[in-house]
This record gives C-alpha cells, structure tokens and sequence, in this order.
C-alpha cells in the first residue's frame, strides 16, 4: 500500500471526525494501559496480556466504530429521502415551508440570519424539492472507504501503547513511557483541533489533555 493510497484513505474523512476517533482511540488505550496499573499493585504486571488486551480492544472497537458510521451514513440518507418525501407531499406550501424550517433552524447557527434571507432559502429548497425526484441512495465506494479510516485511526491508536514494551525490558518503567507517550498525543490531538477549528492550540492540548484523562479516570472507575 502506498502512502498516496494511504492518504486518500483519511481524505474521505472530515478532519473533525479523524481527529474524533483518535480520540477515541487514545481513550481506550489509556483505559487498558492507567487500569492495568492499578491491577498490578495486587497481582503484577502481565506484559503479554496487556499488549494483547489493548491491541485487541482497539480493533474490535475500530470494527464497531466503522460499523456504526455506516450505518449512520445509511441512515441520514434516509432521513433525508424522508424528509424531501414529507416536504413534497405537505398539504400546502405553508406546511412545506414548516417542515424545512424545522429541520434546517437557523436559531445557533454559526452565522446570523436574516429572517428574509432565511425564508428565501427555506423557499429555494421548496422550489428544488418541487422540481426534483427523490431517489434512494447506496452506500458509495467512498462511504466504505471512510468506514476502513475509521477503523484504522481507532485500531492504530493503540501501537504507541504498546511499542514502549518492546524497547524497555522493565515492564513497570515500559508502563509508564507508554502512559505518558498516550498522554502527550492527548495534548496534539487537541493542539491539531485547534488548528482546523480557528481555536487556541495550547488551550486546546491542555483541556483535550484533561478531558481526556478526565474520560479515562470515569471509564476505569466503572469497570471500562
């Protein structure tokens, strides 16, 4: 596979969503990794189940993960056909007009919107709904595409997990690196964020870091 194949991959996904999962990752790494600490003060550090555990975690999440966001995929375009189907068959344009404005608020949008500029667009989409014939959609090479991102960001998150026990033979010391290797990627996920959502990067390291650890902590408490 080369790197040109690689990265056309990731491109399917929003930079949002690709930064999101390696979140999640990251998260389900540092679960197995601070609560296998906790286990070791009463029965020891197993190396081996430990590497296997946290490699073995991430993927099957990395497959359910993949899993829902087809199924989520699938579903929004079926929400949608339902939504233009609802819009055509509205009694009146008064009704039609209603079902647009519910779905497509312009209350917390990014931008403010004039309610003239509002009501052109809610009719522009009565108008293009009007004109055009709602058709069901497949799932698309580029959606399965997204799908094996998904997957691959969630399941590779837990490689510098585990890469401190094959470089350091002292399994407690090996923890710790990788504890604080999972860590610092906390802090450049968030200081990534930053950089695609006009925010401040070290802000961003900081409470990712500590959200992070935050979600961490509850996950090991209750047993994740």
């Amino acid at each position: 596979m080369t790197f040109r194949t690689i990265r056309s991959i990731f491109e399917t996904l929003d930079p949002g969503d690709a930064l999101a999962e390696v979140l999640f990752g990251l998260i389900m790494a540092l679960t197995w990794t601070i609560g296998s600490r906790l286990v070791m003060q009463e029965e020891g550090l197993d190396v081996r189940g430990l590497i296997v555990s946290t490699l073995g975690c991430n993927i099957a999440w990395g497959l359910i993960d993949a899993v829902l966001r087809i199924l989520g995929t699938t579903f929004f375009r079926n929400r949608r056909l339902q939504l233009f189907a609802k819009i055509r068959t509205a009694r009146d344009e008064a009704a039609a007009l209603a079902v647009i404005r519910e779905e497509f608020p312009t209350e917390g949008a990014a931008l403010s919107v004039d309610d003239a500029d509002a009501e052109a667009l809610y009719r522009s989409v009565l108008t293009l709904a009007g004109r055009s014939t709602p058709r069901r959609l497949s799932l698309t090479r580029d959606d399965l595409v997204a799908a094996l991102a998904v997957f691959l960001l969630v399941s590779a998150t837990a490689i510098p997990a585990v890469i401190p026990f094959f470089l350091i033979a002292d399994g407690e010391r090996a923890l710790r690196v990788s504890n604080l290797l999972l860590t610092g990627l906390l802090f450049f996920t968030g200081y990534a964020w930053a950089g695609f959502s006009g925010g401040r990067p070290l802000h961003a390291g900081v409470t990712m870091t500590g959200l992070g650890l935050a979600l961490v902590g509850i996950a090991v408490v209750l047993g994740g």
